[in-house]
């Protein structure tokens, strides 16, 4: 049982690693690539928790520069990029089980935080790179939140993924144990 554990987990770690390269190869821009990464942070957080996420979330950035996806006018910002996916994970993986909303948001807010205070504060990067680590995180990390659990509830709707794991968004008049909500 505990082999089939540790199989699935990493065999979505390993999906999830390869589908945000795959988002970082296709060099689509900040808008798509941005919200995109950000969503298998968010979605790997549910799957392979919070370490699990972050791990990925650290890999990313740096794979980016290696292959030339990042430019390297962006390899002083690599280390805060890297920790600010590791905290949206973090934030996000565990406080959804508070309040899967307010999570997403704390979240996003952190990461343009941290990433906001290194670009004016710590690091010097020229004026466009400065601005695309500011207030565009922020939108990238909140369209992640929607793409992540437009996702989830397809996999969880999918059997996929345990309604333990994601309980939902609440919007289908399903309660949290599946039940009537009139009866709760």
């Amino acid at each position: 049982m505990e082999m089939n554990t540790n199989l699935r987990w990493l065999t979505r770690a390993a999906l999830l690693l390869a589908l945000a390269l795959v988002f970082q190869s296709v060099r689509l821009g900040q808008a798509v690539t941005g919200p995109a990464i950000n969503a298998v942070l968010l979605i790997g957080s549910v799957l392979i928790g919070p370490w699990g996420a972050a791990a990925i979330g650290l890999l990313t950035p740096v794979t980016a520069l290696f292959l030339g996806v990042l430019k390297p006018v962006l390899a002083p910002a690599v280390p805060f990029i890297m920790a600010g996916n590791a905290v949206l994970a973090f934030i996000f993986g565990y406080g959804r089980k508070v309040n899967v909303y307010l999570a997403a948001v704390a979240a996003a807010v952190v990461k343009f935080l941290l990433l906001s205070t290194a670009v004016l504060y710590i690091i010097q990067v020229p004026a466009p790179v400065s601005v695309a680590l500011r207030l565009p995180q922020l939108f990238t990390a909140l369209g992640g939140a929607v793409v992540a659990f437009l996702v989830l509830e397809v996999l969880a709707a999918a059997g996929v993924v345990s309604r333990a794991d994601w309980p939902g968004l609440g919007l289908s008049g399903r309660t949290r144990t599946g039940g009537d909500p009139r009866n709760d």
